[in-house]
């Protein structure tokens, strides 16, 4: 991208409350300062219930910003529950033949997924809504660097292995609860292969112990490369235990390769990971997920 170009601003998932339109106009200040133009869904606001709009709409919103040649790329603010009932609305032959992104977060990770799984094309767990929260300063050099620059900053992120050294593959995954929400559906990725990027913002140990087992039991942890654990805020806020790493140990096994990285989830920190892309962990080593 370069300074000028214009980007969407889309909300698949929830509507956002009239209380957020000054934070939202923060943001829109900020990316405008930033040199972007900012295009906003006429559906980012509830308007009956949770929704800004019937299923319909919101995708015909997204579709409409994926035939617009001007924008360059679409970042969605929402989260929530209900993006994925957007999914039988896409046109994924349109979104194949695109080179434009899809971002997002949370329960955005249903659409992230299932555009990789029925495209093959690139999309981006991140939650453009941080420029604006607790870490904007630094949020905000990394974003214009990495968007405006060439550089790799909002893609790059520190890790710690807790089971073997090395992982290689293909990154699918995000929000575990809302992952799974694509289980026996016609939008579920392909596994085989694969790092799987598991995070989540609430739950604790009851809940993530069935998550995993799900997991388990349809085959994944069969299929995949290896485990990249993000952040899973509520579980760390009340110290349960067994902690994440545990529970995953004990339902993937002791052969899998497993990492975790507190940057990567629903912190007001949290940097960038490309769903649809390679990537090679090892041991001692930073990693760098270059995103244009």
């Amino acid at each position: 991208m370069k300074t000028g170009d214009k980007i969407a601003i889309v909300n698949c998932s929830n509507g956002q409350s009239a209380s957020s339109k000054a934070k939202l106009q923060k943001l829109h200040t900020e990316l405008t300062r930033m040199g972007l133009i900012p295009v906003w869904s006429p559906y980012i606001y509830e308007k009956e219930y949770l929704f800004s709009g019937f299923a319909q709409e919101r995708a015909k919103s997204l579709m409409d910003f994926y035939q617009d040649d001007e924008i360059k790329e679409i970042f969605d603010i929402s989260g929530g529950d209900i993006a994925n009932e957007i999914l039988p609305y896409l046109d994924y032959d349109v979104i194949a033949g695109s080179d434009k992104r899809f971002w997002g977060y949370s329960d955005l990770t249903t659409v992230l997924n299932a555009v990789y799984a029925k495209t093959g094309r690139q999309t981006v767990l991140y939650q453009i809504r941080n420029l604006i929260n607790s870490d904007s300063e630094n949020q905000l050099a990394r974003f214009r660097k990495s968007m405006l620059e060439d550089a790799s900053d909002l893609f790059d992120f520190s890790f710690d292995f807790i089971q073997k050294e090395e992982m290689s593959g293909i990154v699918a995954g995000g929000n575990i609860r809302c992952l799974l929400k694509l289980a026996g559906t016609e939008y579920w990725p392909d596994m085989t292969g694969k790092i799987l990027l598991l995070e989540a913002y609430g739950g604790e140990v009851p809940q993530m112990v069935t998550y995993l087992n799900q997991l388990s039991q349809i085959g994944v942890f069969r299929q995949i490369n290896g485990i990249l654990l993000g952040t899973f805020t509520k579980m760390e806020e009340k110290m349960c235990r067994p902690q994440i790493g545990e529970l995953v140990k004990r339902y993937a096994g002791e052969e899998i390769p497993i990492a975790c990285t507190a940057q990567v989830g629903h912190g007001a920190d949290a940097r960038a990971v490309i769903i649809g892309k390679e990537l090679t962990l090892r041991k001692n080593f930073r990693c760098s997920l270059r995103g244009l």
